[in-house]
């Protein structure tokens, strides 16, 4: 099993971004498998998003839904996904997530607009 099966196979990861100082910014969110990568989604203004568009290094683990690790970390490329490949992400998201997913994805549409989210995809090292 590779690292991003093991990590895809779980409900949430710890994906840590950082600032320009390098403190770590750990965050969990829900994960979906796509291909070779791992995808995650986000609001749009989120600080995630603005350190993971600045330099793109992130540092992923497996983790319960407070974000408490539960296994070694692993490091990854982020990058921020166009508005296709965001919709692709909302609707993984939506297959693996069921009702909460489609509520969830839902109403950040109606929230936020189509621009307000966005996709993540993270290619781990190694």
């Amino acid at each position: 099993m590779t690292e991003v099966d093991r990590l895809a196979a779980g409900k949430y990861v710890l994906v840590t971004s950082f600032r320009r100082d390098g403190t770590g910014v750990p965050t969990p969110v829900w994960v979906v498998r796509d291909g070779d990568e791992l995808v995650i989604w986000s609001a749009a203004k989120a600080g995630k998003v603005k350190r993971i568009r600045r330099s793109g290094d992130v540092e992923v683990a497996a983790c319960d839904f407070r974000g408490n690790a539960s296994g070694v970390a692993v490091h990854g490329r982020a990058r921020v996904l166009d508005g296709a490949g965001t919709e692709r992400a909302r609707r993984l998201i939506k297959a693996k997530y069921g009702v909460l997913g489609w509520a969830t994805i839902t109403g950040s549409l109606v929230r936020r607009g189509r621009d307000g989210s966005v996709g993540i995809a993270i290619s781990l090292d190694g």
